[in-house]
């Protein structure tokens, strides 16, 4: 028999379900709709639920949504679980591919590598960790923007000059957007050349409890040893930002 608490829980993730999928509206015969439960005994858990600043009400009682409480306590938990069980997947990628792993964010208009995990022997001189670089050309940039509409790419890019990092970098927004596209269609990004010269990547998005990209998993190396294996490594990185993924929602 399922447990209160894994009842309460089912309620909050289909509320943030509903809200990532643009439901303006959300009633408690919604939910018991959703989750086939009777809806009195999922009203009186709502109730609950709101005296605990779980759940509120937006401007009106058939608009639920979650409590700005919970999504603060939520994206510190989740900042806290990717970077220990982002190092968890980094050190798993690493062991299959035998190359070096970055686990990267968005932050304005650059990416931030916030854990990273090179192979033994690994020639790399000082870590990436806390340096930031233009999301249009970095390793894992495509792959953080993969689920936002052309607009809100645009909006990020607004302020933004292209310059040149390698022979491949996108020359404009239109280009990244083409580029974009692409990954879109993959479910992963590659980004050949882009950040410079011989240096070539394949990043998977990594969403979290509510559907939305929050970072980025990436293998990178050089462009004549990574160009040939772009299945595997991309089957690699889907594979560990799927298991960070189900960590993040604590299944």
């Amino acid at each position: 028999m399922e447990s209160s608490v894994g009842k309460g829980l089912d309620v909050l993730m289909a509320l943030a379900h509903r809200t990532a999928e643009g439901h303006r509206r959300t009633s408690a015969t919604d939910l018991a709709r959703d989750l086939a439960r009777d809806r009195s005994q999922l009203s009186r858990g709502l109730a609950a639920m709101r005296e605990e600043d779980f759940v509120a009400h937006n401007r009106s009682p058939q608009a639920l949504t979650l409590h700005w409480r919970l999504y603060a306590d939520t994206q510190e938990l989740t900042a806290h679980r990717l970077r220990t069980d982002g190092q968890t997947a980094l050190e798993g990628m690493v062991g299959e591919t035998g190359e070096s792993c970055y686990l990267g964010v968005l932050m304005g208009d650059a990416t931030v590598t916030i854990a990273e995990r090179v192979p033994q022997g690994s020639k790399q001189v000082g870590s990436w960790i806390g340096r930031p670089y233009p999301a249009y050309c970095s390793d894992c940039g495509q792959a953080l923007l993969s689920d936002a509409d052309d607009e809100e790419v645009a909006a990020v890019f607004a302020r933004t000059d292209f310059v040149r990092h390698g022979p491949n970098t996108p020359s404009g927004l239109d280009d990244f957007l083409r580029r974009l596209a692409a990954t879109r269609e993959r479910g992963y990004s590659i980004v050949d050349e882009e950040a410079e010269p011989g240096l070539y990547s394949v990043a998977a998005p990594v969403r979290d409890f509510r559907g939305e990209v929050v970072a980025a998993l990436q293998v990178v190396g050089p462009r004549v040893r990574l160009a040939p294996r772009t299945e595997e490594l991309a089957a690699t990185a889907l594979r560990w930002a799927g298991r960070l993924e189900a960590a993040l929602r604590g299944t």
